[in-house]
Order: structure tokens, then sequence, then C-alpha cells
């Protein structure tokens, strides 16, 4: 039958049991352990301590019975404690004689102490301490009790350093979820989604407090797939497989991909790996889904597919010409007079200059990509280049009326004359192109407080407002007959507009179905 004193003992150890399992408060577990170490031990004082890793120095941790000024004076105590469990000698020799220092030192009226390690495999954790204010020694009974209370508080110290871990490694993997540029997602076995990332609801739509707890076809809804499974297919056909042919590799993965409807009702094209997790039983616990934006992707997919369709057109026509000519003018069996010749190599001339132009497009759209447009910067005369440029293609229409409007003493601008050559020479092209009746041409500038405007105008079919925020695309072209029948790279404009950008200018059209175009462009004064 169990005396008083154990069953009092038992009841102290419940206690603290109970408060491992519900308390996360480190230090009052330990007050705890040590107001109930004290009690049962007669003691009027005690003292934790704990191993500070930042510190490098055992640090008190919880106290009783002791005013926290004299604290410090109690660290003979444990200045000789190892970290190694290995390394201890207990009891401490002279820890009474050690006590009696202190007492007299710091006037405090204690004199005797009892003292064991916290322990955890072979690693020191800490030490507890009692004290008695009477001259009673500790007997080995009393030794044995406080090692059930060390014990305890290592434990309590044990748990809370891994929760303290556990923690840490939530928050960083919360921090790694949350700021991930993909969208994240963990499902449950049922496909209930519990994880749902910041970047997951932009792309989405879905608020992550809306879309947490609800099933992962209420919120990855397709408008479109480019794969042959989805998630709920594949399940449906066995997926992920519990069990694989030994030696091969557990890669269970499934990939999605298609244009994802979003909450308001638009697509995103993404791509969706789904990643079972197991257990060591080989049970599905969760699913981890990796949602990646590939718009640009595809972008880059359509864009090549367009550039070679693209060039190949164009190279085809000019090479074709100045083929059929050439082997024309070489016909061993034929005589052609002068001007049949002049006429065949004007051709070829013109067509070997419609290359050239392609090839410099192209060459500029490169380094456009890389980054690299280089400009010459001069003092630009506005209106002779326009002048010059007017008089250029005045020889290459009988149908058009080139001409120019400018205020007197239009300002010179800073900007790389050849550039803008080439920017005019793209939108009288164009002012050309698409007024095939003919009509006036326009170039005029107006002069602003910061800035000039250049504009080039035309009289020709002009430009449907849904198309005018995209003609500034490279390769793009306005979907009519008119375009499908002209000639064109899509490059034009595309160009036109990186160059105005790059002197820090803007460009614009405006236009309206049949009455033909304005396209103007800014560039900025010296000051």
């Amino acid at each position: 039958m169990l005396t008083d004193y154990r069953v009092r003992q038992r009841d102290y150890l419940l206690q603290i049991s109970r408060a491992l399992t519900s308390r996360l408060d480190l230090t009052e577990v330990l007050r705890l352990i040590l107001e109930s170490a004290a009690e049962m031990l007669s003691g009027q004082a005690g003292l934790i301590v704990l191993w500070d890793p930042e510190k490098e120095d055992f640090r008190v941790r919880a106290s009783y019975g002791l005013p926290p000024n004299a604290l410090p004076l109690f660290r003979p105590l444990w200045e000789d404690l190892p970290r190694q469990a290995d390394l201890l000698r207990w009891p401490v020799p002279h820890l009474d004689q050690k006590l009696t220092l202190v007492s007299t030192q710091g006037g405090v009226l204690l004199r005797r102490v009892i003292g064991l390690p916290m322990v955890v495999g072979r690693d020191v954790m800490g030490a507890i301490y009692v004290f008695r204010a009477r001259g009673i020694r500790f007997s080995s009974d009393d030794l044995q009790v406080l090692s059930s209370f060390a014990d305890q508080a290592a434990i309590a110290v044990h748990n809370a350093q891994l929760y303290e871990a556990v923690s840490r490694e939530k928050q960083r993997l919360d921090a790694v979820l949350e700021y991930s540029a993909d969208g994240v997602m963990l499902l449950d076995p049922a496909h209930r989604i519990t994880i749902f990332n910041r970047a997951l609801a932009r792309l989405t739509g879905w608020p992550a407090e809306e879309a947490i707890g609800r099933e992962h076809d209420q919120v990855i809804v397709w408008a479109r797939l480019e794969t042959e499974m989805d998630l709920t297919r594949a399940t449906a056909g066995g997926w992920p497989l519990r069990a694989w042919p030994p030696g091969r590799e557990r890669d269970l993965s499934l990939y999605v991909e298609g244009d994802l409807r979003r909450r308001d009702g638009t697509t995103v094209s993404v791509g969706i790996t789904y990643a079972p997790l197991f257990d060591e039983d080989d049970h599905l616990i969760n699913i981890i889904a990796n949602v990646r934006d590939i718009t640009r992707f595809r972008e880059a997919d359509e864009l090549k597919a367009t550039f070679v369709s693209v060039v190949s057109h164009e190279l085809k026509t000019p090479v074709s010409l100045i083929k059929g000519y050439a082997e024309t003018l070489l016909r061993e069996d034929a005589r052609w007079d002068a001007e049949t010749v002049r006429e065949s190599l004007t051709v070829i001339a013109e067509e070997a200059d419609r290359l050239n132009e392609l090839i410099d497009n192209l060459l500029d759209a490169s380094r456009l990509e890389a980054g690299a447009l280089d400009l010459t910067i001069g003092e630009v005369d506005l209106v002779a280049l326009a002048e010059r440029m007017v008089a250029r293609f005045r020889t290459q229409t009988d149908k058009h009326l080139l001409v120019t409007d400018f205020p007197p003493h239009f300002p010179l601008v800073e900007a790389d004359e050849r550039r803008i050559e080439q920017v005019l020479a793209n939108l009288l092209a164009n002012a050309i192109k698409y007024s095939p009746q003919g009509g006036r041409v326009q170039i005029s500038g107006r002069v602003l407080p910061d800035q000039v405007i250049i504009t080039v105008s035309d009289e020709g079919i002009g430009i449907p407002r849904e198309e005018q925020a995209r003609i500034f695309d490279r390769f793009y072209r306005v979907d009519d007959r008119l375009s499908r029948r002209t000639p064109g790279t899509g490059l034009g404009l595309y160009l036109t507009k990186a160059v105005i950008e790059a002197h820090g200018g803007r460009i614009w059209v405006e236009s309206e179905p049949g009455q033909g175009a304005a396209f103007s462009f800014s560039l900025p004064l010296s000051r």
C-alpha cells in the first residue's frame, strides 16, 4: 500500500504529465515541476537552469522562493556543469560548500542543496536544484525523488525544442509556399483542398480562405484540356498506384495542361503537376499540386510558328522572282532587247532590296529581344528628313499625293537620324500599301512645350478599333482581305514602336474603318 508521501509524489507526477500534454509554455511547466519538487523534498527554494545555445552558457529558466536579483549569485553551482552526460559527476562535489559561499556573499539564508542534471540521450539539457533553509541533509531517497522530477523536466525541455524546431520548419515551408512564384495547393486523399497559396489565388481568382475546404474540381475547372487526363479521370483509372514493380523508380506524378477557367470566367493557360505523398505503409496521405502559368510559353510557341510561317512566305516570293527573272535572262535560246533587260534587272534589284529590308528587320527584332538596339544620337532636322522621305516615295507611286506640313521654325531634335528615317519609311510604306485607291499621304508636325509630334496620315482602308491595340505586336497583321493579299512580315510597326520608345517617346494610331489612319509619334525636345 502506498504511503501518503508516495501518493503525493504520484499525484504531482501525474499533474506534471498532464501539463506536458496540454501546455505549450515551457516556463509554466518548469515552474510547476520545480514547485512540486520543492514541496516533495521540504525545500524552501529551487532553480532550474537550461543550456542557452546563443549565449553558450546555462541560464536560469525557472525559480521558486528566490528574489530575481539574487539569481546571478547562484552561478557557481552550475559553472562546472558539462554538456555531455558521460562527463557528469553526480552528486557534484562540494555543492553544499558552494551554497555556503553564495549564502554568505548574498545574504541568502539557505543551508542545504540537492541538484540533478536533466539529460536526454547524451546531452545535458540543464539541471534542477532544491534548497533547504534548515541544516537537514538531503537523503538518497530525496535524490531518487528529485530524479523523477528531473526526468520530467528533461522531457518537457526536449518536447519544447522539438515543437520549436517543427514550428520553425513549418514557418519556413509556409513562407516558401506563400511566396512561391508558382501556384501550390495541397489536397487530402478525397481531393479536398487543405493548402492554397497566394500565387494560386491570383492565378485562379479564388481567395485562399474560400478555396480551402472545397473539392479540387470546384476550383480547378478546365475550359479546354491539352492532355488526355485530368485529375478526376486519372483517379478513376487507378492513379496514384500504391504498388509498383520492384526496382522501378517511385515517380507517380501526373501532368495536366490546358486552359483553366478562372472564377470570373476568363481563362488562363496552365500546366499542373500532381505528386502523391505516401506514408511508410504506402497509404496516400496527400497530393501536392504545382500550378504554373504557361501563357508565355504558349505565346512563345505560337510566335515561333508564326515566325517560321511569315519568314518562309516572305522569303519565298522575292527569291522566286529573282530566280525567275535571272533564269529568263540567262536563256540561250532567246534574245532580249535593252528595255526588257532593264525592266527585268529592275525587278531583280527591287526584290533584292526587299530581301535586304526583311533581313534588316529580322536582325533588328533579334537585337530588340537581346536588349541591344543601339542609337547614335545627334541633331536631326525632321522637316528636311520628311521632305527627303516624301521625295523618295513619290517615285514609287503615281496614285498618291505625298506632302509635308510643318510650322515655320520647327525645332531640331536629339535623335538617331537613321532610325527615325526607318520609322518614317515604315509608316509611309504602310500608308501607301493600305490606301490602294490612292489619295493624300501627309507627314505633318506640331510643337508642344517639351516634345514634338510627327503624324503620318492617309486616306486608306483604316484600322478597326478592336485591332488597334495589337498592331504594334510582333508579327501581328490586321486580319482583312487586303492585308492577306499584301506582302509583309508584321515586324514594321513592332520595330517602329521600339525605336520611338528607345528615344523616350511614344507612338499611337487614330483610325476608323474606311476613313484612313493617322500614326503619330512623339520625340522629346532637348532641355
